[in-house]
């Protein structure tokens, strides 16, 4: 099991008037929450602290949440001990096979057992909705074939891998 820090995420700028569930609501799709540790101070913006059952999930939270307007506040959602991954600055659409976005997840969760995140056979998508997760895109596409990866940026574009090259 990973450390409770590379599962535990920070989420600042909440509104002053915000509820445990609410954050619940914005968060639970990345996956199952152990605990959320909500401070709300005389003064806003509040802020709490989630942490997640799985290190990949606070990855893809703060990779889908980081900057997403809630309540006309523009969330700020980072590693609970500072860390942000990779700078925007990296070629996220060639150099995919780090960790989080993801990577390599079967439909329960879990890694795919045994199959490579590196493939050939790579499909961009875009226009993609503010709201699409890796796992929407991932289960949306797997009509097209096995896919070993999936990522969702915030610009509205995805990255899908296949296992193999389907001939229709």
């Amino acid at each position: 099991m990973s450390s409770r820090a590379s599962r535990t995420i920070y989420v600042g700028n909440l509104p002053g008037d915000v509820r445990e569930r609410e954050i619940e609501d914005l968060f639970y799709k990345y996956g199952r929450i152990v605990d959320i540790d909500l401070k709300l101070p005389p003064r806003p913006p509040g802020y709490c602290f989630i942490e997640f059952e799985d290190a990949r999930d606070a990855e893809d939270a703060i990779r889908g949440r980081d900057g997403y307007n809630f309540d006309g506040n523009r969330l700020r959602v980072e590693l609970a001990h500072g860390g942000r991954g990779p700078p925007s600055s990296v070629d996220r659409y060639n150099n995919y096979t780090g960790s989080g976005g993801g990577a390599g997840r079967g439909a329960d969760g879990g890694r795919t057992g045994g199959v490579s995140r590196r493939s050939e056979y790579r499909v961009i998508v875009t226009g993609l909705p503010s709201s699409a997760s890796w796992q929407d895109l991932k289960d949306h596409m797997r009509r097209a074939g096995d896919v070993c990866f999936a990522q969702v940026f915030r610009d509205g574009n995805g990255l899908l891998a296949f296992t193999r090259k389907r001939e229709s």
